[in-house]
């Protein structure tokens, strides 16, 4: 069927070599070469086209004239609104000037997205400008250097210690005369050996932890003002609060963090979601997704509004290839009560091994999964309490969860050991727990108040049982330690969590 397609075209080819030079012109039928026209046919042939090309060019500009608007006045106004009209006193309204608008306005490529603001038919448009507001804001967020003891494995099992350091960010939220109190992520101060915060200005001063709140993932610490010098302090400011609860899917986000470590830095975006559920390891939680860009190092920094309220902390963030512009915040609403806690604490100024208090428990951790499992409240399963000891004096007493530790929520046995550094043999501390019903069916809370003791060696060795058909445990679990150890450190555990534990003795 295509075997003809060659020949189909030969009229509109070269064809070199032929007669015909020009073959993919046809020839006029009837002409034969030797006869000219007369030259009237051709005059009146031009003075044709010309006539025709001229109507065209005519229709043409006449179009382009009602597009743009320049070619009649009529159609390319719009009648100015009402108020504008009310509002030129001492002018007639049917002679105020009416505003041209183009059918054909653009954005130019390239330039920043604007803000559009109409009223009436007028639309005006403005680059977005949050220049005000961070500058009005970073005297009041600063960057935190956590200097911790960073602990690895080899192969071969041997264990090493090694100084590392990471960055966070932080919000200056209060001011009690002696202190600037700062709120940040609970995990940018963890497990600190030691805290420094940078100011606005480039200074730096050390910090302590004033508290901490695992489950909520909040912290503050404090910065003795002494230790500022008064061209700082002169720089620095107490951020404003705003209200989380009236958010709306939207709105302007600005973010100010320490990204990267590599000191302040702005992003902008909007608030994408609200209320949107995250499970982090400490839980789950309702934050606020904004599409402002969060990075390592912005954990703790301020969530701003339009007005440059702190409307949110920066905790976390999707990263995946997939992902893109996926940020979370703290809902300030939610965090300020939590905060305002954690600011009325005692400073906590880490003790010497000699005068470091215990309270002589072995504990594991009830994780998420183990809780939804088998019904328990999240926190430290004590596994077995030192005869004579601190916790033991004070009626504490096995299969019993700790929730709390003075005031602060508790979560893991890590959490619990780290918090600990800070108190000091004598201290007395009110202790939360949840202890299992007789029925064992259920928990009761109690709060104990507990004198802390010295690092004094556990008494007994060899497996514990627990009484068969206990809440929350396999049917005769063994509850104490699994090798029959006497450890040194009286709030010693079995590394791991509560899952790891039951494991362990199937």
């Amino acid at each position: 069927m295509y075997e003809d397609n060659d020949s189909r075209y030969n009229d509109y080819r070269f064809n070199n070599g032929m007669n015909n030079m020009n073959s993919h012109i046809p020839d006029v039928p009837g002409n034969n070469g030797n006869k000219k026209p007369e030259f009237w046919k051709k005059a009146l042939a031009a003075i044709a086209l010309g006539l025709l090309f001229g109507a065209f060019a005519g229709a043409g500009l006449y179009v382009a004239g009602l597009l743009t608007g320049s070619g009649n006045n009529s159609a390319a106004q719009t009648e100015a609104p009402a108020a504008a009209a009310d509002n030129n006193e001492g002018v007639n309204a049917s002679e105020a000037p009416k505003p041209a608008v183009s059918a054909n306005t653009a954005i130019d490529r390239g330039m920043v997205p604007a803000v559009t603001t109409t009223t009436g038919s007028v639309t005006a448009t403005g680059a977005l400008d949050v220049s005000d507001v961070a500058e009005n804001v970073m005297p009041a967020v600063v960057s935190i250097t956590n200097n911790y003891v960073q602990t690895a494995q080899d192969i071969f099992g041997q264990q090493y210690r090694s100084q590392s350091e990471a960055a966070g960010s932080g919000i200056i939220v209060g001011d009690n005369g002696d202190e600037l109190l700062i709120a940040t992520n609970q995990h940018v101060v963890d497990d600190a050996e030691s805290l420094k915060v940078q100011f606005i200005d480039g200074s730096e001063a050390d910090a302590n932890v004033k508290g901490e709140d695992e489950s909520a993932d909040l912290a503050v610490i404090a910065v003795n003002k002494s230790d500022l010098s008064g061209e700082t302090s002169g720089q620095i400011k107490v951020a404003s609060l705003g209200d989380s609860d009236s958010l709306k899917v939207g709105q302007t986000a600005i973010a100010i963090g320490n990204s990267l470590g590599y000191g302040q830095s702005v992003t902008t975006g909007v608030i994408s979601a609200v209320n949107r559920e995250l499970t982090l390891s400490n839980g789950t939680h309702k934050m606020i997704q904004t599409d402002a860009a969060i990075n390592p190092g912005n954990s703790g920094g301020a969530l701003l509004d339009i007005n440059g309220n702190v409307i949110g902390i920066n905790e976390a963030k999707l990263s995946s290839s997939a992902i893109e512009g996926m940020g979370y915040a703290i809902p300030i609403s939610d965090a300020r009560e939590i905060i305002d806690s954690l600011m009325n604490q005692s400073t906590k100024i880490k003790a010497s091994d000699d005068e470091r208090g215990f309270l002589g428990i072995s504990g594991v951790d009830v994780t998420a999964q183990i809780s939804e499992q088998y019904n328990m409240p999240r926190g430290v399963y004590i596994s077995k309490v030192g005869s004579g000891l601190a916790a033991d004096n004070a009626g504490i007493k096995e299969k019993s969860i700790i929730t709390s530790f003075d005031g602060q929520s508790i979560q893991t046995m890590e959490q619990l050991q780290s918090l600990m550094q800070y108190y000091r043999i004598g201290d007395v501390v009110k202790i939360t727990i949840q202890e299992p019903l007789e029925n064992d069916y259920g928990y009761n809370e109690k709060t104990i108040e507990v004198t802390l003791g010295g690092q004094t060696s556990m008494t007994g060795n060899g497996t514990e049982s627990t009484p068969e058909n206990e809440s929350g445990n396999p049917d005769n679990a063994p509850s104490g330690p699994q090798d029959g150890d006497s450890p040194d450190d009286p709030d010693s555990y079995y590394y791991g969590t509560l899952e790891d534990f039951f494991n362990s003795i199937w």
